[in-house]
């Protein structure tokens, strides 16, 4: 097959860019190109899509870093967002609380103890992490630190993202570390948003299957350590300890 000219690479990508409602990322779009015509140089696909929003004014937008979308009025599918798929009624975020509770301990490796929590249960309308974990020093630590508290909010709903990261931010006023864990079926528009939010505001972000039996957390963006409110640390292990106090204990002492 013969080279691709630069038009006829944008009119591809175009094609390609219409068929992703959801959007699609410069380097996916560049492989996509050249793996249906390898013949075409690598460096040619990129010289030609990487200002598309340009080319396509008022047809491609740039709606994040990297991202590549169909302008909605352009087209009925792009008003579609991925993210309103809904999720089998079967699956609940409770579904997914022991196994992130386990994954933050042992394969993240940031929490010495990592508990389920959820629910409305220590009151109050700053609400309650989903997964609760402490980073505490161990008996064979020969240098000993101060504990950390660590927050998760997960949500299986792509929908509730807004809500679900400032629930996340909230959670940062009683604890070091703070990860919101969102399902893969994000629009990319939308975790590009979380992506760049979760940096500003050093709030980690990790992405799962919907799948309570093989959830496969990835992390995106990993949370900072930061020193808490006291006062709310104080508050905080207050209504914990209220709620349930062998869980206060496991964590605390």
């Amino acid at each position: 097959m013969a080279k691709l000219t630069i038009k006829e690479i944008q009119k591809l990508a175009k094609k390609i860019i219409a068929a992703e409602p959801g959007g699609i990322r410069y380097s996916v779009l560049v492989a996509r190109i050249s793996g249906q015509h390898p013949e075409t140089p690598k460096n040619t696909v990129h010289g030609s899509v990487w200002d598309l929003d340009k080319t396509f004014d008022g047809e491609v937008v740039k709606p994040s870093r990297g991202l590549f979308k169909l302008a909605e009025k352009n087209s009925t599918t792009a008003r579609k967002s991925v993210s309103s798929v809904p999720l089998e009624p079967s699956i609940r975020e409770t579904d997914f609380y022991q196994s992130f509770a386990d994954w933050l301990r042992n394969d993240l490796d940031e929490a010495t103890v990592a508990i389920p929590l959820g629910g409305a249960g220590l009151r109050g309308k700053w609400g309650t992490p989903d997964v609760i974990g402490m980073f505490k020093p161990i008996p064979s630590n020969r240098v000993k630190f101060d504990p950390e508290i660590i927050s998760a909010e997960i949500k299986t709903n792509p929908n509730e993202s807004i809500t679900a990261f400032g629930q996340a931010a909230a959670y940062r006023l009683f604890s070091h570390k703070v990860y919101l864990v969102m399902p893969g079926t994000l629009t990319e528009e939308d975790s590009s948003r979380i992506e760049a939010l979760a940096l500003l505001f050093g709030i980690g972000f990790v992405i799962f299957d919907a799948n309570p039996d093989d959830p496969k957390y990835r992390v995106r963006v990993r949370a900072q350590r930061f020193s808490p409110d006291m006062f709310y640390v104080n508050e905080f292990a207050d209504r914990l300890h209220d709620h349930n106090r062998s869980v206060f204990n496991t964590l605390f002492q």
